[in-house]
């Protein structure tokens, strides 16, 4: 298998790629991941909600839409002490990125004064960092560079020709208007989307051509399973076949073979066997610790275990975030 980086995608070859026999489309993507990273290594991120509810987006399958009735409760920004001291807990636990979240359609440049202080703290930890704070201009990108964010998250959620199904309060542009602003502003792009929201198989191909294709790799692509919350249009949703899942690692890892593919949300309904074979087809990261924002995620005991089982370890910091620590 070719592995070097392809940036000219066709539909067509995408879509080969998910409807080869799965033994040699995992045989492929862990030939392809073992030629990048250590198969045997996993990165640890830890994810905060520190801006919690009440956005005015009306994205289909999130709890903290203001459109829906989810018992989920908008909230003001964390302060940084509060950050701070999950940030410690997370780097204790052996995090070495540590991701913050807030629910925004778009931030306030006030907001922005308040994120960067923060990131600058938690930076001082040794952490990588990873923000999602909605769209961005060109002026907030460049604030974020500044202050020392590593990594910025903005998800496509789907492809575009079903996108209109899940959201209709901004548009796909508008998704990649904003990538083009953190790229441009010199960080680094987390960048993936979602399945089993009611997509076909050229759905989660599309996406997953449309960040293969782009000018640079999203250097992280999160591939989220969907949770079902009730109060939300997907909750009955059916639910998708875990092999179809484990799929879209391993074709995620195909296209972007030196991109770190993280499994995120719904890995609390996945079981240890769904688990080990996304590492085998090419995950190298996960979300850890009790909760994603605001939907449960897997006790770190229990990761940890599984690791243990599967000869796999926590992934070192960057060495250069190791030295700003000392």
């Amino acid at each position: 298998m070719q592995t070097t980086l392809r940036h000219d995608w066709k539909a067509e070859e995408v879509l080969a790629l998910f409807n080869l026999p799965f033994n040699d489309l995992l045989f492929t993507a862990h030939s392809v991941h073992r030629q990048h990273f250590n198969p045997n290594e996993v990165q640890i991120s830890t994810l905060l909600s520190i801006k919690t509810g009440g956005c005015a987006e009306d994205c289909a399958y999130c709890p903290q839409s203001a459109h829906f009735s989810t018992g989920v409760k908008a909230q003001k920004l964390m302060g940084k002490d509060e950050v701070m001291i999950e940030a410690r807990k997370a780097k204790a636990a052996g995090a070495s990125r540590f991701c913050m979240g807030a629910a925004w359609r778009e931030p306030k440049d006030r907001d922005i004064d308040k994120i960067a202080d923060i990131i600058e703290g938690v930076k001082s930890l040794g952490l990588e960092t990873c923000a999602t704070l909605g769209m961005l201009n060109d002026t907030q990108a460049k604030r974020l560079k500044e202050c020392g964010l590593d990594y910025y998250n903005h998800n496509l959620d789907t492809s575009e020709s079903y996108y209109g199904n899940i959201i209709t309060t901004r548009t796909y542009q508008d998704r990649l208007d904003t990538l083009a602003r953190v790229r441009d502003a010199g960080m680094s792009v987390c960048c993936g989307g979602i399945v089993g929201m009611g997509e076909g198989i050229s759905d989660r191909a599309e996406m997953l051509r449309t960040l293969a294709n782009m000018s640079t790799h999203p250097e992280s692509v999160p591939i989220n399973l969907l949770v079902q919350v009730e109060g939300t249009p997907l909750k009955g949703q059916q639910e998708l076949d875990a092999f179809d899942f484990v799929r879209a690692i391993a074709v995620a890892r195909i296209l972007m073979p030196k991109s770190y593919v993280r499994l995120s949300a719904g890995r609390e309904a996945m079981n240890e066997q769904m688990q080990a074979m996304c590492y085998f087809a090419g995950a190298n990261s996960i979300f850890y610790g009790e909760k994603l924002l605001t939907t449960p995620n897997p006790d770190a005991n229990q990761d940890m275990a599984l690791f243990a089982r599967l000869g796999l370890k926590p992934m070192s910091a960057p060495k250069e975030n190791v030295a700003n620590a000392a």
